[in-house]
């Protein structure tokens, strides 16, 4: 009877570590389990991580738009032009040249084939570059030729034509650049481009304050601007006359808001 009792106590004893085993085994895999399950839910998936996006990937990827002007085809007739200037409503729908050798030549010459022409062309002089990344950037065109050149300029004297026309356009070979109008007003004829240094910081404010708020009894301003006028500010100017006032300028004043680049 002992022997018997002794193997049955050491058979329930096997059976226990057995079990015991079983039981464990079965623990350590749940754990395993619950920890992979954990784990997948807290590392990022790859698919959706937020990378950095390269530089080359953003200029694969960055949306163009269309640009009218065939730069190619003007450029062959007068390699003089390098932008064309258009704003909506006016006739003012032009090319605009830069010569190298005298800035008053577009005063009397013609854009399309250098030939004389009495009203002229829009142009810049030499002082501003050609990519209007300057600070100001001063553009001409005649007034009284009928409705040519910058003549419909004037009609930035209306508030109602003002208010209803916000922005206006630059086209550059690869480039389209929107300007909103900051100001349009009545100013004596100095020389603007000699009389400030823009690269000087007072300079720079001083004329800022002028062109978002002008000392002038003839004038027009918008006070909401989509983006800051300051020391990063890329303005564009452009300037005409008035008829039979040969002491006084009109200018139309805009801000650069956007900078895109075309197909």
């Amino acid at each position: 009877m002992a022997e018997n009792q002794n193997g049955k106590s050491g058979g329930k004893k096997a059976l226990r570590i057995v079990l015991a085993i079983i039981f464990l085994l079965i623990f350590i895999c749940c754990c395993v389990y619950i920890g992979f399950n954990i784990y997948g839910r807290l590392a990022p998936d790859e698919k959706y991580t937020d990378k950095p996006v390269t530089t080359q990937q953003a200029e694969q990827t960055e949306a163009t738009v269309e640009n009218p002007v065939d730069f190619t085809a003007l450029q062959q007739k007068n390699s003089d032009i390098y932008a064309w200037i258009k704003i909506d409503d006016t006739e003012v729908d032009y090319p605009i040249v830069q010569n190298a050798e005298s800035d008053s030549f577009y005063l009397k010459h013609s854009a399309e084939d250098k030939s004389w022409l009495s009203r002229g062309a829009i142009y810049t002089e030499a002082v501003n570059s050609k990519s209007f990344l300057d600070p100001i950037t001063l553009v001409y065109g005649h007034n009284g030729y009928g409705n040519t050149m910058f003549t419909t300029l004037h009609k930035f004297e209306k508030k109602d034509f003002f208010d209803s026309h916000e922005y206006f356009l630059v086209y550059l070979p690869g480039r389209r650049l929107t300007y909103q109008v900051i100001s349009a007003f009545k100013y004596d004829d100095r020389h603007i481009m000699n009389s400030f240094n823009f690269y000087y910081g007072e300079d720079l404010q001083n004329f800022q304050k002028i062109i978002t708020n002008p000392d002038s009894a003839l004038k027009n301003v918008r006070t909401e601007l989509d983006v800051p006028v300051d020391e990063n500010s890329k303005i564009i100017i452009l300037s005409t006359c008035f008829t039979g006032q040969k002491s006084n300028r009109y200018l139309v004043c805009g801000v650069l808001v956007k900078d895109e680049k075309t197909n």
